[in-house]
């Protein structure tokens, strides 16, 4: 997997303070994405041991709330693999710390329905994520009122209790 950025202090992407990882890899290629260079597989550099170590190194923070896995898309197959790894260390080191991930793909056609039945590392990544924004960014329904997401279609799920629901659960600020 390879990974477009990684920023220590981001503000943008989730409640608090957060460390962000950009992975490289999408195939959904929304209309005016803020990121579509991250679009080509290859892009950026390889995720390795040493980008998990100075991630996990940025999130020993106290002021640091958590994880964001942002895209590319974070739950193309490759890269969920290649997230894996970071993950486990994330949950195992700071447990009190949230993850967050973004993705285009939707919880419950996409998600669910599809990834969680037909790839193994589904259900290990979702155990380890809290929250999900889910759906593609639709330019015609663009909202810059809206807090962690660019369009109205987006959904911000909370994904422990929509597991135990199995259905989407929205998350409560």
């Amino acid at each position: 997997m390879n990974y477009a950025d990684i920023k220590k202090a981001d503000i943008a992407n989730g409640l608090g303070v957060r460390v962000s990882v950009f992975v490289s890899g999408c195939n959904h290629h929304c209309k005016n994405c803020f990121n579509s260079e991250a679009w080509d597989f290859n892009y950026g550099k390889e995720f390795t041991e040493k980008e998990i170590n100075k991630v996990i190194e940025e999130l020993d923070h106290s002021y640091v709330s958590g994880l964001s896995i942002l895209g590319g898309e974070p739950l193309e197959h490759t890269n969920q693999q290649g997230l894996l790894p970071l993950l486990r260390k994330v949950k195992e080191k700071f447990p009190e710390k949230n993850i967050w991930c973004y993705s285009g793909y939707t919880f419950e056609t996409d998600v669910m329905d599809k990834m969680y039945k037909n790839w193994k590392e589904t259900p290990e990544i979702l155990s380890y994520i809290d929250v999900l924004v889910d759906g593609k960014y639709e330019e015609d329904k663009k909202d810059v009122t809206l807090r962690f997401r660019g369009s109205s279609n987006q959904r911000i799920i909370d994904v422990k209790k929509s597991l135990k629901e199995n259905k989407a659960i929205l998350f409560e600020f």
